[in-house]
């Protein structure tokens, strides 16, 4: 059978490569090798596959329709939204394994919208150039989750997403060793009057959540709470949610920590060791 055997936590923020130029560049500098010490790492578990939680924001999906929760199960590339550094290319896919997790998940009575072909955006395309290209350049199957565009997906829902992918690895017959990745930031404000806001003691408590594998403790926020104190881009630690849950016997190790408001946003990188 499969497993799953660990993951990351890792920030999108398009403006690292968008305006690499806001910021000194130790800050820069301190960012880059966050992410390369986390590819480091996933190239360390002997991963060959790699699931990767990340933010719909309303770039592929529109009015006409805003899924829940999607996979992509065929054909991938990316980013659509492409900037200086972050090139669209082919991305390597397993279509038999996310076929798999597809209907694994619907079993489930989870319903899971699925996209043949998907062009990626960035919350995708910047952990796989950054930190899953460097370590082998492994295939990924992409889920996007309802974070960014109201109505969002329910914290409790994006939790158990995470344990039906964990249950579909561990009934697939192959013998595919799987890493997951939750995309986020944490505190930040996107077309607000507070954009440009990080709050360091809602990163932390975020942080401390995370690397103590609390699901619960994530779950028990209300978006009201999370909106309040980390601006509404923060919504997307429902991507911590499902990645955290997907990892057995989970237990967190901080990477990194960098709040940086020139790129509005709070930077954490934490590995979840399958303990």
């Amino acid at each position: 059978m499969g497993q799953i055997v660990g993951g990351f936590l890792v920030p999108h923020d398009p403006l690292i490569f968008a305006a690499p130029g806001a910021v000194p560049a130790e800050v820069s500098g301190a960012v880059f090798d966050a992410y390369a010490e986390a590819s480091r790492r996933l190239a360390e578990l002997r991963a060959d596959v790699v699931v990767v939680f990340g933010t719909d924001h309303y770039i592929l999906f529109g009015p006409g329709c805003l899924p829940q929760a999607v996979i992509g199960i065929g054909e991938l590339d990316g980013p659509i939204d492409r900037m200086p550094g972050l090139d669209r290319r082919v991305v390597p896919h397993h279509p038999e394994l996310a076929d798999h997790v597809l209907r694994h998940v619907l079993a489930g009575d989870f319903d899971l919208a699925c996209a043949k072909v998907l062009t990626v955006d960035h919350s995708v395309a910047i952990p796989q150039q950054l930190v899953v290209a460097p370590a082998g350049d492994l295939p990924v199957i992409p889920f996007y989750l309802a974070c960014g565009v109201d109505p969002v997906i329910p914290m409790r829902r994006a939790a158990l997403l995470g344990r039906l992918v964990r249950s579909a690895v561990e009934a697939w017959p192959g013998d595919e060793r799987v890493a997951v990745i939750g995309s986020g930031g944490i505190s930040h404000s996107v077309g607000e009057a507070d954009m440009g806001r990080v709050n360091t003691e809602f990163d932390q408590m975020i942080l401390e959540l995370v690397t103590t594998g609390d699901v619960e403790g994530l779950c028990a926020m209300s978006d009201d709470d999370v909106v309040r104190d980390g601006g509404n881009g923060a919504l997307e630690i429902r991507n911590f949610a499902a990645a955290l849950s997907a990892v057995p016997n989970r237990r967190g190790e901080l990477i990194a920590y960098q709040p940086v408001p020139q790129w509005i946003t709070g930077l954490g990188f934490v590995e979840v060791h399958a303990a």
